[in-house]
């Protein structure tokens, strides 16, 4: 897995590339702990993820629940897989997907 970032003031823009699961996850979790402490905006773009396990919907979660204090959060470019995934466990209702 493979994360890049663009930061505009306080938006930031996160570009995942691979699978996010049980293995790559933690980083990814870690990433947002060190990350998003002044965040206002963020953009989790999935353009280029394929596969999304429950340990990384458990990281994406995370994200949105500290986004939810001091912010919002979109998710971006969501390939039909994942959306399936995202619907399947009512994530469509939590995430604002764009």
């Amino acid at each position: 897995m493979t994360i890049k970032e663009k930061r505009d003031g306080n938006k930031l823009v996160v570009s995942v590339e691979g699978r996010i699961d049980t293995n790559t996850s933690p980083e990814l979790s870690e990433y947002f702990q060190q990350h998003l402490k002044d965040v206002k905006e963020l953009e989790l773009d999935l353009e280029n993820v394929n596969y999304v396990s429950s340990a990384g919907l458990r990281t994406i979660l995370f994200a949105q629940k500290t986004m939810d204090k001091q912010g919002k959060m979109v998710v971006s470019h969501v390939c039909k897989e994942i959306m399936e995934t995202f619907e399947l466990t009512c994530f469509t209702d939590i995430l604002t997907i764009i």
